[in-house]
This record gives structure tokens, sequence and C-alpha cells, in this order.
């Protein structure tokens, strides 16, 4: 079986999964030509936040609609993937491993930061899915060692699946869907492109002191916390290459990008 990239998947609003004028939801649509089929799945959302890792070993994970407000078709949306109970063990043992204790949660259903990409990327829901729990109140260092301890996962065909967003500031939005693009977004994005392409892990650590309009661009760490796990289970020193880009009302950079 090919070797697995790891992947950083910016998911925007849930409301993407119904909204096909967004070139993300085009992208994703044809995005699993990028890399090869994998055995299963492991998503590491920005919507599951734990204060020390936890491990989905549910068998049949329940679709979590974790928002409020939204049309009645989107709460109608059901990925009905399958669970992958013996890779959480792997996964637990691979964290083990590496120092970093882990549980496992035999209930834990599939945030939408989760389904609403795989819902789009996989429709078919037929490969096993499983999810890792993200410490917002740790840093990008504790992050990236959760990848490093994971690399091992992708020569099984796991598919690391880091999901959250470039940018994110939910106050800075534009509403409306004017069509601009907030200058600080434009600004954040940039460098983050470079300093990915570029591999400089020690400014992309350093985000918060080196990155222009940190603050705007992310308010709280927790949903670029992800980038971190696929960056750690990365090669060392390989180029990420960005797989797409657009922006989702001014302000959510909907980047995406593949590590081999």
């Amino acid at each position: 079986m090919a070797a697995m990239p790891a992947l950083f998947i910016s998911h925007g609003s849930p409301m993407l999964a119904l909204e096909p004028q967004r070139p993300a939801h085009q992208f994703m649509k044809t995005a699993a030509r990028h890399w090869p089929r994998p055995a299963a799945i492991l998503a590491v959302s920005a919507h599951w936040e734990t204060a020390e890792p936890q491990v989905g070993a549910t068998a049949q994970p329940d679709t979590i609609h974790d928002f409020f407000g939204f049309p009645p078709e989107l709460y109608r949306l059901h990925y009905r993937a399958p669970g992958a109970p013996a890779v959480a063990v792997q996964v637990r043992d691979a964290l083990a491993a590496a120092g970093i204790a882990a549980t496992l949660d035999a209930q834990r259903g599939l945030d939408h930061g989760a389904w609403s990409p795989l819902h789009l990327i996989y429709p078919d829901a037929d490969i096993p899915v499983l999810q890792l729990s993200i410490q917002s109140r740790r840093d990008p260092a504790h992050h990236l060692a959760l990848g490093r301890a994971l690399r091992g996962l992708r020569d099984d065909g796991v598919l690391v699946f880091a999901t959250g967003s470039l940018t994110h500031n939910l106050r800075l939005l534009d509403w409306a869907d004017s069509g601009a693009v907030f200058p600080w977004a434009q600004d954040f994005a940039d460098w983050m492109q470079e300093k990915l392409a570029a591999r400089d892990d020690a400014a992309l650590l350093d985000y918060r002191a080196q990155a222009p309009h940190a603050v705007q661009a992310h308010p709280t760490d927790e949903h670029l916390l992800p980038l971190y796990v696929a960056l750690g289970a990365a090669t060392p020193d390989a180029p990420a290459e960005r797989l797409h880009t657009s922006f989702a009302l001014g302000g959510l950079s909907m980047d995406c990008y593949l590590f081999s």
C-alpha cells in the first residue's frame, strides 16, 4: 500500500457542504485525485477540544451537528462512514511510544470539522474514519509532537486529515459576502504559504510573534492547531504543497495543503 500524505484542510462554514458556488466546494469534490486511496482516515478537527489527547474508537460514529441556526437541510446531512477501532488503538499506542498519554473514547462521533469536508471529498462514506482531539490550551509545538508520533501510520495507509481554518475570526467576516478579501487575511495566508513552502518550521511555531496580523487571523489558536499535526506527520524538510486557495466571507482562508 502506498504511503499516505498528511493534509491540512480549511473546512470553513458547515454550509460549505451545500454551497457549490464556492471554489473550495468544487475543489473538495475532486481533491482525492491528489493522493492514493487510504485504508482509514484519521481526522484531527478543531472542533474536538480536550485537556489531554483522546482518540475516537467507536465502530459506527454518529454525525454530530455541532452548530445552530442553519437551514434544515444541513441538519439532514449524515455521514455514515464506519469507524476504525483497531486504528484507534494504533494511534493511542503510537502516541504512547512517543511519551504522549492518550485515551480511547468509544462514544465520539464525527463533528462538522471532519464530516463536512469528507462529505464532499469521499461522498460514498466507504472509508473508515476516526478522530483525534486537539488540546486548545497547548501550543503549536505540542501539536507538532502529536503529528511526529503519528508519522509511521502513513505507511499503513492512514490518511492524517487535519481540519481547521488557515484564518478564523468570525467577528471580522463580511457577512454580506461582497466578494472582497480583507488585507489582513490575505497577508496572513501569504505568510503561511511562504513559510510552509520553505518548511520554516521555527517561524511557523512562532507564528504569534512573526506572522502579520496574527491576532486578527486567529484570536484563539484552535483552528490553526490541526495544521501543526499535519506538519509534524510530514516528511522532515519536505515542502508543503498548496492544493487550493480561496476565501469565503472576506476573511476565511480556505487554503488546503498536502504534506508528503
